[in-house]
């Protein structure tokens, strides 16, 4: 049963966030248009940019191990 109620007050507090979150932007967007437009763009670019660079980090975990080695 607490369980239960821990999944509920997680899923209420994610969606109160979220809300909050939504909420704010739109406030931001609707105060500061051109400001929150170049700063949104300039997020979603900065995310864009470490996604590709975590790509090129990223390694396959057969590589390393040891027990597969081939001749």
């Amino acid at each position: 049963m607490a369980n239960s109620s821990s999944s509920r007050i997680s899923t209420v507090a994610f969606i109160a966030i979220l809300t909050l979150s939504a909420c704010t932007m739109l406030w931001l967007f609707w105060r500061f248009p051109l400001v929150t437009a170049l700063i949104t763009l300039g997020v979603f670019l900065g995310l864009g940019v470490l996604a590709r660079f975590a790509r090129s980090l990223d390694v396959d975990m057969t590589d390393l191990d040891p027990t597969n080695q081939g001749v």
